[in-house]
């Protein structure tokens, strides 16, 4: 989100202390470096008035959501360090929700049984009611019954095609049917088939996805008591070793946020779809919570030999001999900072490590077993910065709004770390606005 130093982050976190205040330093993040972090990361792609609307509604809409009963924290732990005495944030990305993607839902989903709001479960839409005048409801369908619900707007917001093996192949290519999916299983991308059946739009990566290096031996789908436990995001202070023994990726090309959720896909491009993420003890503070859980693929030794030995289906010779060569081009002066891109860099390497590159020399070594967990797919249905869906014609489709993972155009290639959550919310609550504001001037009370 935007914010302008503290007093920005107090509107979120009024409860935050005097001592959190004086030791910490929040920073600022400008719409400039917002819009520039979205447009570099996307190769140029993502489109400009959609990203406009992201970048400058994300604090008023974080504001309106904690006015809803979202509890807001500084993201201490997983996204800052401790540099000269105080917490220093990065990436833009220093706001958590408490109780993290499981707390937004929970606050959200109380406010809205306290609004009124009404729950079916169990109940999968299969079309939009729709003819020539535009979407007039859904049909639904639900313990062996149809049944249609008619309304004057509706909003498809139920997340892409992710859990969909079949589409996975279809539109990301070969090998993609064997990714995890960190999320629903439900996630097969049904809003996205019951808009075009009606005349959306396609728009977007299709080809592009969210996707994550992910424990190796990790279950089909997400579970919501396991969370987090599944994600490896550290590699920036270690290295990425494959079936052959190499290294194929720059692991410090650029801070983890803007650089993650790309390297899920190279992963699946290995021999195998796995890698070993390698690491000494150095580094091993810096590690994140979830490398301490206990769903984890990990060996330890006190020689890097004894510990390549022990990398399953890895070419352990060409591993030892992989680290070797790194560690003699890594420099031997340089003042390591993992809070910014410190310029510590390899030399010689056909793949260097372009920041944070500091000797593998220090036991205990450890070592992560990683594969590729798919978060959510890039391509979907085309909208205004209404949030309306429109047709080929670029012509809105009355009464249809979107929002979510099922709007495509916004991210290619990359995203920036929690812009997808950002995205959400602020496209969601428009979309909720639009809907609400259409219905109104149909004839009788919103359905």
């Amino acid at each position: 989100m935007v914010y302008d130093g503290v007093e920005d982050i107090k509107k979120l976190v009024p409860d935050l202390s005097d001592e959190e205040i004086a030791t910490t330093d929040f920073g600022r993040y400008t719409e400039e470096q917002f819009f520039d972090d979205m447009a570099r990361v996307t190769q140029y792609r993502t489109n400009p008035d959609l990203c406009e609307a992201i970048v400058k509604r994300s604090l008023d809409t974080l504001i309106w959501m904690r006015s809803k009963g979202v509890r807001f924290l500084p993201y201490y732990g997983r996204q800052s360090f401790k540099v000269d005495g105080r917490v220093k944030f990065w990436g833009g990305l220093t706001i958590t929700v408490s109780g993290g993607g499981i707390g937004v839902v929970d606050s959200l989903f109380t406010a809205a049984l306290r609004e009124g709001v009404k729950v079916a479960y169990n109940s999968r839409v299969t079309r939009l009611l729709h003819d020539g005048a535009g979407v007039h409801g859904v049909e639904v369908a639900s313990g062996g019954n149809v049944t249609q619900y008619h309304a004057k707007a509706v909003i498809v917001a139920c997340g892409g095609f992710e859990a969909n093996a079949e589409w996975r192949t279809r539109y990301l290519g070969r090998g993609w049917d064997l990714a995890k999916v960190r999320g629903s299983r439900f996630n097969t991308g049904d809003g996205i088939r019951i808009a075009l059946d009606v005349g959306a739009q396609a728009y977007g990566h299709w080809s592009g996805c969210h996707a994550v290096s992910w424990e190796r031996y990790a279950t089909d789908y997400g579970e919501v008591a396991l969370r987090t436990s599944f994600q490896r995001h550290s590699y920036p202070y270690g290295l990425m070793i494959n079936a052959n023994g190499r290294r194929f990726v720059d692991e410090g090309a650029d801070l983890r946020p803007y650089t993650y959720a790309k390297y899920g896909h190279i992963v699946l491009e290995q021999p195998g779809q796995f890698a070993w993420q390698v690491y000494d003890a150095k580094v091993a503070h810096l590690l994140r919570d979830e490398y301490k859980s206990r769903q984890v693929t990990k060996v330890s030794a006190n020689t890097l030999g004894e510990l390549v030995a022990k990398l399953e289906g890895v070419d352990a010779a060409a591993a030892l001999k992989t680290i070797e060569e790194y560690n003699a081009s890594a420099p031997s002066i340089g003042t390591f900072n993992p809070t910014v891109k410190d310029g510590l860099t390899t030399t010689g390497l056909t793949i260097p490590k372009s920041n944070w590159a500091q000797k593998l020399d220090t036991p205990p070594y450890e070592a992560y077993a990683v594969t590729c967990g798919i978060t959510f797919t890039f391509g979907g249905i085309k909208i205004n910065t209404n949030a309306e869906v429109v047709d080929v014609m670029e012509a809105p489709i009355p009464g249809l709004f979107a929002a979510g993972e099922v709007v495509g155009g916004i991210f290619y290639f990359n995203y920036p770390g929690g812009s997808g959550l950002t995205s959400g919310a602020v496209i969601g609550k428009i979309a909720g606005a639009s809907a609400a504001a259409f219905a109104t001037t149909k004839s009788g009370a919103i359905n």
